[in-house]
């Protein structure tokens, strides 16, 4: 298991994937929150089940997946459904990823999530690591990459928290808009602190 655990985190479009996949080229193993949120959900789990007696079979795909969309739809505009929702869902998912950072058996392991400081995840690591870019840089790269409107990323913007809210639960931060060689170097030495952290952790615990 690994002992330490940095907390990865990023507003949308600011580059959290290529960041995980810099630390795991470095052999660092990570847990991401959004597979997680999604595997709790999948046909045969417990939590599918719930949701379907509770908001109806009209929230099922037809090969009985969950209807992301048509779910989101009912909750949009409803706080009590949507609260519902996430007291059915958080604790199964905090539990899934507690599991599956306990199975980590790299010297320390990264928690990929981009709602990390929202949903108080910070608070099962020993520290946080924001992937920052400007808002306007977020935009461009999400309506490039997504092909969706600017409309609909800037609602999705202004549902995180704001860059300075963010920095503010920051213990270090990566500023993604240098070069990918630069990208890199910051990441190695950020792995040979985060190594040594672990290590004094380790230690600690062990006296």
């Amino acid at each position: 298991m690994s002992g330490y655990i940095v907390g990865l985190t990023g507003g949308i479009g600011s580059g959290k994937t290529t960041v995980a996949n810099l630390f795991h080229d470095l052999g660092v193993q990570s847990v991401d929150a959004d597979l997680v949120a999604r595997d709790v959900v999948m046909p045969g789990e417990t939590a599918l089940v719930a949701i379907t007696e509770h908001f109806g079979h009209g929230i099922l795909q037809q090969d009985g997946q969950l209807d992301r969309a048509a779910l989101r739809a009912r909750i949009f505009a409803d706080e009590t459904k949507k609260q519902w929702l996430n007291q059915l869902l958080h604790p199964l998912i905090r539990q899934r990823l507690l599991q599956q950072l306990a199975d980590c058996t790299s010297g320390y392991a990264l928690l990929i999530a981009p709602l990390l400081l929202e949903n108080k995840l910070q608070t099962y690591t020993d520290r946080v690591l924001v992937v920052d870019v400007p808002p306007e840089l977020q935009l461009s790269r999400t309506i490039q990459r997504d092909g969706v409107p600017a409309e609909q990323v800037q609602n999705i913007l202004n549902s995180q928290l704001s860059r300075p809210e963010r920095l503010q639960g920051a213990d270090d931060v990566l500023l993604n808009t240098v070069p990918l060689s630069q990208l890199q170097a910051q990441i190695q030495q950020l792995h040979q602190r985060y190594q040594q952290f672990a290590k004094e952790k380790l230690a600690k615990s062990s006296t």
